[in-house]
Parts: structure tokens; C-alpha cells; sequence
């Protein structure tokens, strides 16, 4: 296991943690190469990072832009390529790279992370057709909201606010009425990446709470 952040796993004394900025190509490829240098091989790849940056279209900075599409979508996409190497030398491998419903659907504002969420969904579907022949899955999933500190922005969680109250809970346009705890998008991943899943590839599995079913 290659663990990028130690705030994922404070308490995991088996993973190797290899602090990168993802930002950064070389310090990517350079993590990915020295998890297969520790590891031998790898069979399962999880990509699982993101950041937010908010500006209406005609505000963009595009220095912001690019550093988030870096983080979220050409991140994933590197390491997808280093590890199918290993992947399609031993003929196994299982990819879950986890996107968003706004790979489906967008907000005001939200240009440079509906772009990487789409972009890697894309990537996703790419890579489940050029894996296949080697006995590689590759899915992804799109959750809605979560409660975790992505939802922090500028210094305020979206998820404590009366608008988010109001619109998503109180009218229901988030059918279940609550935010999904992490281990609800932990739990299918872990199938998708295991040897139980042997025939799923190339599918994008909405974890929503129903969100994106609603007009």
C-alpha cells in the first residue's frame, strides 16, 4: 500500500507513506516508482485526491485552474500509467479512481473541478479498454456529498450552512436528507478493488444519496 497523505492513515504502521506534492509530475512518478521498488508489484490502485477552487467562468484564474486540474485529474492519470506497467506484467489489477456527480452535473463556479471530475471519468473509461486484455478493471466512483474536509471552503463548510439546510435537507433535493460518511464511499471501493469484482470494468457507481436523480 502507497499512502500519499498520512492524514488518511495516523495509525497505519504497515503502509509505507511516501509525502508528495501531486502538483508536482516528478514527485508522482517518483512515488509511484518507489512503492513498486518497495512493494515488488502492486495490484490495486486507488486515486483519491482533490481540492476545490470556486470562481465564475469570466474570473478564472488560470494558475488556480491548472494547479487543480494537476492535483485531480493528470495525477491520477500518471500514476494509472505507472502502475499498469506492473499491473499488466502479472496480469491483475484493479483501479478505483473516485471522481464526483459533477463529472454529471455542474454548479455555478465550479469550472476547473467539473473538469477534472470529467476528465477523469473520461480516463477511467480509456483505461478500462486498454487494461482489459490484461485482466486490469478499471471503475470509478462519483459520490455527492461527503463529509469530509473538502467541504471546507475558504474556511467555511458548505455542509454546516442554511443554504445547504435548506435547499438539500429541508426540500429534499438530497432524497436520503444527509451527507454520506466516508466509510459509505469506502465500502464500495473496497469491493470494485477486490478479487470479488471480476467482471465490472469501465462503469462510474454513483454514491449520492440519491442527489442526482432529482430535477
Amino acid at each position: 500500500m502507497l499512502i500519499l497523505d498520512r492524514e488518511l492513515a495516523p495509525d497505519s504502521a504497515l503502509a509505507p507513506i511516501y509525502q508528495v506534492d501531486l502538483a508536482e509530475e516528478h514527485q508522482v512518478i517518483d512515488a509511484a516508482r518507489y512503492c513498486l521498488a518497495e512493494l515488488g508489484r502492486v495490484d490495486v490502485l486507488v486515486n483519491c485526491a482533490g481540492l476545490v477552487y470556486v470562481a465564475a467562468l469570466d474570473e478564472l484564474d488560470m494558475d488556480r485552474y491548472h494547479h487543480l486540474l494537476a492535483v485531480a485529474l493528470h495525477a491520477p492519470v500518471l500514476l494509472m500509467r505507472e502502475f499498469s506497467h506492473s499491473m499488466k506484467q502479472y496480469g491483475y489489477g484493479r483501479i478505483v479512481n473516485i471522481t464526483s456527480v459533477h463529472s454529471l452535473t455542474s454548479e455555478p463556479g465550479c469550472t476547473a473541478y467539473d473538469v477534472a471530475k470529467a476528465g477523469l471519468e473520461a480516463a477511467t473509461r480509456v483505461a478500462a479498454i486498454d487494461l482489459a486484455p490484461y485482466g486490469v478493471l478499471a471503475n470509478s466512483i462519483a459520490p455527492g456529498f461527503v463529509a469530509t474536509r473538502l467541504s471546507v471552503v475558504d474556511g467555511r463548510d458548505e455542509l454546516d450552512s442554511d443554504w445547504f439546510r435548506t435547499v438539500y435537507l429541508d426540500n429534499a433535493q438530497l432524497p436520503l436528507r444527509r451527507v454520506a460518511l466516508p466509510e459509505e464511499v469506502a465500502e464500495p471501493v473496497t469491493w470494485l478493488a477486490s478479487e470479488a469484482n471480476t467482471y465490472t470494468t469501465g462503469q462510474s457507481l454513483i454514491v449520492d444519496g440519491g442527489l442526482s436523480i432529482r430535477l
